[in-house]
């Protein structure tokens, strides 16, 4: 299976099955993925709204998020 791009409409559930290291990143900045258990539903973007992340805020997050996942698969 072909991992999806991460931008801010990839789903929360593709997000965090696909690349799991996102899961600790999104939490040190507020955005709770995983709630009993289980991914939230939504998109990225969705969630960072829901937490009163600007559409600036959460390109620099996306931005982030890429960075750290390029540095992984290294």
């Amino acid at each position: 299976m072909v991992k999806p791009d991460i931008s801010s409409e990839i789903m929360v559930e593709d997000l965090i099955k696909f690349y799991p290291a996102a899961n600790g990143f999104l939490n040190s900045r507020g955005l709770h993925c995983i709630i009993c258990g289980e991914p939230v539903w939504g998109s990225l973007r969705e969630l960072a709204l829901d937490k009163k992340f600007s559409e600036e805020q959460i390109s620099i997050l996306i931005a982030d998020l890429k960075a750290l996942v390029d540095s992984e698969s290294v």
